[in-house]
């Protein structure tokens, strides 16, 4: 990899989820860019954003997720 391309990565690096294949491991580094998606909550994201939702529906199902997590923490 050149200095440039290094360069051009490095913007990125900070705002997306990045992964270097390390000895042809394409494998190894494909569970590990799926774990960074994971843990990251962009996959998540994109899954609410795919469909419009009005704020009133949006507050309900915020209001519902707080009652059901504070039934189990209890």
């Amino acid at each position: 990899m050149t200095r440039r391309q290094k360069k051009e990565l490095q913007k990125y690096q900070n705002c997306l989820p990045y992964v270097e294949v390390k000895d042809n491991n394409v494998e190894k580094a494909l569970s590990l860019f799926k774990r960074k998606i994971k843990n990251s909550g962009l996959l998540k994201e994109l899954r609410d954003r795919e469909y419009y939702e009005k704020p009133s529906i949006k507050r309900r199902r915020r209001k519902k997720l707080q009652k059901l997590r504070n039934k189990y923490t209890d």
